[in-house]
């Protein structure tokens, strides 16, 4: 965007608790606060509603959370009694704390959206992989585009379409608990072809990693995994590296540390969809302007 971070002072107290004081004023301005609720999520969501809280009390004009991962959107309904739906309570702490508007990426779900009670501009991460993708000259015969599991087939579809109006395939599995999934079977042919797997987050690598293995058994000849959110909690590295995938393509909007990169990690940056994103929210763009659609802007 060709600007200055600003100024801000963020520390820990002995006992843990955030202390945030910004280093210039902010009065009367339209400021973004730039924060993924990545691992650890809960010390992340904490100090970004203290910053909203800061900018609050500093008399921003308007106080805009850019969130590229959105952590709990993967509770957002009950799927057993007494559950809790935490993408709802993140969502009223974010409103509450005097966010004004929020700009996320790729949430887990549409419906998270209609968590909250403020504008949200929701971007997706789709383009900049279709773009690499491109680049890498696969021929179209050649593709098919899988889904790892049936809650992914909207996402996979819509990425299919545009990459050629690739044809799809499905891979059904049965979840037996949080974290661990357990493949079941292949919709659709995938026999001689290069496989792309498409998924909104990479978190332990269980479903994909699993899938992949499935693709190779009947007949894949590549398999590509491509996500937006690269959570990879243990033992995600190991899977990913294990030599089922050509590539893991991937995004920063969850900072990937050095010691987590494998030679078939490729990331690839979101900073100009989100800038630009963040000039058009700035500027009153109307989302029926064409640019703005191509960015995959809702």
């Amino acid at each position: 965007m060709g600007l200055d971070l600003g100024k801000i002072k963020i520390k820990r107290f002995a006992d843990g608790e955030i202390y945030v004081q910004l280093q210039e004023s902010v009065r009367g301005c339209h400021v973004f606060l730039v924060q993924p609720s990545c691992p650890p999520a809960n010390e992340n969501i904490m100090e970004l509603l203290v910053m909203i809280d800061a900018c609050r009390r500093a008399s921003a004009k308007n106080i805009t959370a850019v969130i590229p991962y959105f952590g709990y959107a993967r509770a957002d309904r009950k799927t057993q009694g007494r559950e809790s739906i935490a993408a709802k309570l993140v969502a009223n702490l974010i409103t509450e704390a005097g966010a004004n508007r929020v700009l996320a990426c790729d949430l887990h779900s549409g419906q998270s959206m209609g968590y909250f009670d403020i504008p949200v501009d929701h971007v997706y991460g789709q383009p900049v992989i279709l773009d690499y993708l491109a680049s890498k000259a696969i021929s179209s015969d050649d593709l098919v585009v899988v889904s790892p599991d049936v809650g992914g087939v909207a996402r996979a579809r819509a990425f299919a379409k545009k990459l050629s109006d690739a044809p799809l395939a499905i891979v059904d599995k049965r979840r037996q608990g949080h974290n661990v999934a357990e493949v079941m079977n292949l919709i659709g042919d995938v026999k001689g072809k290069v496989a792309v797997m498409v998924d909104d987050m990479i978190d332990t690598a269980g479903t994909i990693s699993k899938g992949a293995a499935l693709l190779h058994q009947e007949g894949a000849r590549e398999v590509y995994a491509c996500s937006t959110h690269a959570v990879f909690s243990p033992p995600a590295i190991e899977r990913l590296s294990s030599g089922l995938f050509q590539e893991v393509i991937i995004t920063n909007t969850i900072p990937v540390s050095e010691r987590n990169y494998f030679p078939q990690l490729t990331i690839l940056s979101v900073a100009n969809l989100l800038g630009e994103t963040i000039w058009r929210v700035h500027d009153d763009c109307s989302d029926g302007y064409e640019p703005y659609s191509s960015l995959g802007i809702d």
